[in-house]
């Protein structure tokens, strides 16, 4: 799975082969085919291997009753995710197979769905204000990690201007 993601994010998903898998990781192509039949199959499992990592402080928010703390919370850990995983977020919004596998993925929009609920605060009925508050910090948060201009910027740096900038947007106390 690391050796996926690292590949898949230096060179995306066309840009790698099952074979340059097989190779980072030190075994043949067909233990890689025994784990995984397809290309699609990796992409699908690295992707919601990292965000599992949100899992648990996502299954929290939704527990708790405080809903701005609820938000910070989530809010961090997504950011953190973010700043750490530079590259994959790239490889993860620009892709297009990654796009459209992700996007067919029911259960990755259902994770999807229930970030953004918390995070957005959302209870209400219109659909279109939901996705559309959704996309708007996505890529918000996608867009300045892999910005051109914040290259240079220390993964800290980086980090605390995110969560300062991002808990405005979100009228959140800081």
């Amino acid at each position: 799975m690391t050796a996926a993601l690292d590949l898949i994010g230096t060179h995306g998903v066309s840009g790698t082969s099952l074979q340059m898998i097989a190779d980072a990781v030190g075994v043949t192509k067909a233990a890689v085919y025994f784990q995984f039949k397809t290309k699609n199959e990796i992409v699908i499992a690295v992707t919601a291997n990292e965000l599992s990592i949100l899992e648990d402080a996502l299954v929290a928010a939704e527990a708790e009753t405080d809903g701005p703390r609820a938000r910070k919370v989530l809010l961090h850990c997504v950011i953190e995710l973010a700043v750490t995983r530079r590259r994959w977020v790239s490889t993860l919004t620009n892709d297009p197979v990654i796009i459209r596998l992700l996007g067919e993925y029911e259960p990755f929009r259902i994770f999807m769905s229930r970030l953004y609920a918390v995070l957005l605060d959302e209870r209400t009925d219109d659909d279109v204000l939901a996705r559309v508050s959704a996309a708007v910090l996505s890529a918000a948060i996608a867009g300045a990690v892999v910005n051109p201009l914040v290259t240079d910027l220390d993964d800290e740096t980086l980090r605390s201007t995110l969560i300062h900038l991002t808990q405005r947007m979100l009228d959140l106390p800081d």
